[in-house]
């Protein structure tokens, strides 16, 4: 007896195995239970990609702002040329403030903001800056008065052929640097620093002698 029900229980068990071995009705959940972990994986590197992509849109967009307005602003003087005040740099850190809501630049960014000028013997120079960001990262190119004598300093921008003001002009010079954090990878990939420059003159007339500050005086933007 003792044989003859082990020998059931084999047969039986034996039937199972071929009936489980054959069965493939669960072959669709166990192949997307086994590429589920890939698929994630897949699609936050993407969303990833995709946010870092916009963000690099958004800091080119905004360092243009940035100095579009720069070079724009100006109170317009009865006697004499139009005057640049802190008053007016306040302001377009405002406009920038307003334009960035969503990336947190006071928190995790910094603009710095140069007026490279001609100095009084032909060469380049920082001739004012103002950076607006808790962040400490410095300008690239150095601070306020830079190349404020002779000719060594060569001008500013990243590549080899550096941009250059003409005699009695300006150009406004920004420069964004951005601490951007993963969203979904935080633990995986690193955090990155972000820099966007852009630079355009300053429309018509200005005076170039200093960054005026009338009363009720302003907040100086200092670097």
């Amino acid at each position: 007896m003792i044989a003859s029900s082990a020998a059931c229980t084999a047969n039986w068990l034996s039937g199972l195995l071929r009936r489980l071995l054959g069965d493939s009705s669960a072959t669709s959940a166990v192949e997307l239970g086994l590429a589920l972990p890939f698929l994630m994986g897949l699609a936050l590197t993407g969303t990833e990609v995709v946010s870092l992509a916009l963000i690099h849109v958004k800091l080119n967009q905004l360092a243009i702002t940035v100095a579009d307005n720069a070079s724009r602003a100006k109170q317009t003087q009865v006697n004499g040329a139009p005057q640049f005040r802190e008053y007016d740099v306040n302001q377009v850190f405002r406009a920038a403030a307003l334009q960035s809501e969503d990336l947190g630049i006071p928190v995790r960014g910094r603009i710095i903001l140069s007026s490279l000028q001609v100095n009084g013997a032909g060469g380049q120079w920082i001739a004012w800056q103002r950076c607006w960001g808790k962040n400490t990262w410095p300008s690239r190119y150095g601070v306020q008065g830079t190349g404020a004598t002779g000719t060594a300093f060569k001008g500013m921008g990243y590549t080899s052929t550096k941009m250059t003001a003409d005699a009695g002009t300006a150009i406004m010079f920004v420069e964004i640097a951005y601490d951007y954090k993963p969203f979904f990878l935080g633990s995986i990939l690193p955090t990155k620093l972000i820099r966007k420059e852009a630079a355009l003159y300053v429309r018509d007339d200005r005076d170039l002698t200093q960054i005026y500050n009338p009363s009720p005086a302003q907040t100086v933007a200092s670097c």
